[in-house]
């Protein structure tokens, strides 16, 4: 079951796209993305709140919510005619009940994929990436899809607070169920104080990628993500993208529920989720660990939301550059400097 709009909120779509039903795939036939809200927070080990996060990702935006965002660097509209995207609401989910939320979330991901749709969840706390992934995988096949993974923390715990689910263990949780195999796993942005070293000795023991802030700080982003999208391709036919927004610097996203110092800027994420979508065979994404109840001035949800705007928009120019053959040069100026586009 699923409602639109947040479950505690008002009834809406994001920015304006039309509604459809993901149980009835008539109602997204013609669609290249689903947009599928997921607002469980039963994983939450510190701040919770992201139950909310669906809702203030879809309407956190001063323009009007008419189902248009034209992309003035890469010149596509991802909610226009570039791109078909729909959103099918929120899964109905008990965020007292892990397992049977996290079943229902497989099962709808894996059913929108496998009728030929991008699934692109809005979390939730990061428990989600579990079901999200394993349903993509359930279509294009166990150990077919890599990830990437944007995130202060490794989330690769085995046993925390008692219990085998959380938002601190989903990535141990892929990897032991053979969806994701460890050394297609790269992760970005790690810092802080964990995981301890016999959860690192685990991870190394899957042959994980693991990208610290100290590292993309000497080597530079670029060249981390050169070095990602060699591993990520390497015998793999498709790429899930999974951004936790605590990736980035409290300062550009103060609401989450464990923020961690030190992390990328807002630009930075936004670059790379872009040219991620742009350059990868992106099959499956979400966005997770928005929680509104700690957001000042609606930043967190606003950075969430462009972060689906930017993602949508990369898949769109992906789509007009395989079409036309002809790749968009990011050097490209909006303007000539005679006051004529670009394009003109």
């Amino acid at each position: 079951m699923t409602r639109y709009g947040a479950q505690y909120g008002p009834d809406f779509t994001f920015l304006g796209v039309p509604r459809c039903d993901w149980a009835d795939p008539v109602t997204y036939a013609d669609a290249d993305v689903v947009i599928l809200g997921a607002p469980f927070d039963g994983g939450t080990s510190h701040r919770p709140g992201t139950r909310f996060g669906p809702g203030a990702i879809r309407g956190t935006d001063y323009l009007p919510h008419d189902g248009s965002r034209p992309h003035l660097a890469l010149r596509v509209d991802p909610l226009g005619p570039d791109l078909a995207v729909r959103d099918a609401g929120d899964l109905e989910l008990y965020s007292g009940e892990v397992l049977r939320s996290c079943q229902s979330i497989e099962d709808a991901v894996a059913f929108l994929a496998e009728h030929g749709v991008i699934p692109l969840i809005l979390g939730g706390d990061h428990t989600v990436t579990w079901p999200d992934v394993t349903g993509v995988a359930r279509r294009h096949g166990y150990g077919r899809v890599s990830v990437i993974h944007f995130d202060a923390h490794a989330d690769t715990g085995d046993i925390n607070f008692g219990s085998l689910y959380g938002h601190g263990q989903p990535m141990r949780r892929l990897i032991e169920s053979g969806a994701v195999r460890g050394d297609r796993f790269l992760q970005l942005g790690l810092r802080g104080y964990w995981p301890e070293p016999a959860t690192l000795d685990w991870m190394a023991d899957q042959g994980m990628r693991s990208y610290h802030m100290g590292e993309i700080g000497a080597r530079g982003l670029d060249a981390v993500l050169d070095e990602a999208f060699a591993i990520a391709l390497d015998g793999c036919d498709a790429v899930f993208l999974s951004v936790d927004i605590d990736v980035c610097d409290p300062a550009h996203a103060p609401g989450t529920g464990t923020p961690e110092p030190g992390g990328l800027t807002a630009r930075q994420l936004l670059d790379a989720v872009s040219r991620i979508c742009r350059t990868l065979p992106v099959a499956g994404m979400d966005v997770v660990e928005v929680s509104p109840p700690y957001d000042h001035a609606e930043i967190t949800a606003m950075l969430g939301n462009r972060v689906v705007l930017e993602a949508l928009s990369g898949m769109a120019r992906r789509r007009r550059d395989t079409r036309d053959g002809a790749p968009w040069d990011p050097t490209t100026p909006l303007l000539d400097g005679r006051g004529a586009t670009s394009s003109d």
